[in-house]
């Protein structure tokens, strides 16, 4: 089950025994407080995810006494928090200056992060009385670590002279300061769900790709307890359940019938019964690939059912949002079949996800097959995590 931010590891806490006539010395006082951080980190880590608390600004600044360039950059006051729940506080502006250059003819990503600096792991006056937690800044061509904090992104052109303000913070050009990417610290999502395109030879296997994107963007803001993932993946069931295991929710739509081969048949039963759900979305004009899907859900031991003769309490129906009537798509109501793991929507769902070619959808029709949709990301994930709870854990 995918999560944005790990847990907590799994070791128990040790704490200093402390009894009458204990010798304390300074190994046994740093054992001592090291136990207090390990408790304070492992509770913020639990229910809560890394990011910036407050400010930590970029803004571009000329030179002054220093390389001659305006590849200058000055990074505000601010406070953020890693993923271990370290704090990571730059108490003054900080003058930062980006060397990196695109080694070929194509621009690149450069990331400008700060990371928790422990003061035991630097050079120091070991007789100090008092110690500073400090940070470090950095940049790098390769998306941040874990215990990275993003602070902004830059698309590097070869032989950039000049680091720029955006001229639109939301669409940030070449060599232009980006800060949409930026992850502030908050309430740590219960998951990261993960959906992917199932491609195959059916010209109209992608009709609806960029609609599942919207699907996902809108998660967070409809559910707060998940999150989306930033992209929609693209699979094939040939390519092995190794690969179809990183999404929690495969798509699938076109016409044509589906066909598959002892290995892709394989892949896909093993992906259904590791919890794993499977979304077909057909118009309800493409008999082929609807009847193949109603043969595969036979082939696999569970036929479809239609969701109405189903409990009323089912979880497509009423988590996290009620269902009384189902959406109507194209003016039609839509029709949900369900089975173990394959659920198949006779009415095109996923064209009410995102915006139409001729903007007409109304915001009610696009929010109500939103609301399904995420119910059914929902469905998903519950059954996935559910299935685990049932299985050895790994070691």
């Amino acid at each position: 089950m995918t999560h944005p931010f790990p847990p907590p590891s799994i070791e128990p806490f040790e704490r200093l025994n402390a009894f009458d006539g204990l010798m304390i010395n300074a190994d046994r006082w740093k054992r001592a407080h090291q136990y207090h951080r390990q408790r304070q980190n492992a509770h913020y880590q639990a229910i809560n995810q890394p990011g910036i608390v407050c400010g930590l600004g970029i803004r571009t600044i000329e030179a002054s006494g220093k390389a001659r360039d305006r590849r200058w950059v000055q990074v505000q006051p601010g406070i953020a928090i890693d993923l271990k729940g370290n704090p990571i506080v730059i108490p003054r502006s900080f003058d930062y200056h980006l060397d990196t250059q695109p080694s070929g003819s194509e621009a690149i990503t450069v990331y400008l992060v700060a990371s928790y600096r422990d003061p035991e792991e630097l050079q120091r006056e070991q007789r100090s009385e008092v110690i500073q937690e400090t940070y470090r800044l950095e940049e790098t061509t390769a998306p941040p670590r874990p215990l990275d904090v993003e602070l902004c992104r830059i698309l590097m052109q070869p032989g950039a002279e000049e680091i720029v303000h955006p001229q639109d913070v939301f669409f940030p050009g070449y060599n232009q300061i980006d800060l949409r990417y930026r992850v502030q610290a908050q309430t740590r999502p219960q998951a990261l769900l993960r959906m992917a395109q199932i491609q195959r030879e059916d010209s109209m296997c992608d009709r609806n790709f960029f609609n599942l994107n919207y699907l996902l963007q809108s998660v967070e803001a409809l559910y707060p307890a998940f999150r989306g993932a930033e992209e929609v993946g693209q699979v094939a069931l040939s390519e092995g359940f190794n690969s179809l295991q990183a999404y929690d929710l495969l798509y699938l739509t076109g016409q044509q019938k589906l066909e598959l081969n002892a290995i892709e048949l394989e892949a896909l039963r093993t992906y259904l019964g590791s919890g794993r759900v499977l979304f077909v979305d057909v118009l309800p004009n493409a008999e082929a690939l609807i009847q193949t899907i109603q043969q595969l859900a036979q082939q696999l031991g569970a036929p479809l059912q239609p969701l109405t003769s189903l409990r009323r309490s089912h979880p497509l129906r009423t988590r996290p949002f009620l269902f009384a009537a189902l959406p109507l798509v194209h003016q039609k109501t839509i029709q949900l079949l369900v089975s173990e793991g394959i659920v198949m929507c006779i009415g095109d769902l996923a064209s009410n996800w995102g915006i139409d070619e001729e903007l007409s959808l109304s915001r009610v029709l696009i929010r109500t097959a939103q609301e399904l949709g995420v119910n059914l990301l929902h469905y998903a994930w519950r059954r996935q995590s559910l299935t685990e709870l049932l299985q050895e854990a790994p070691h």
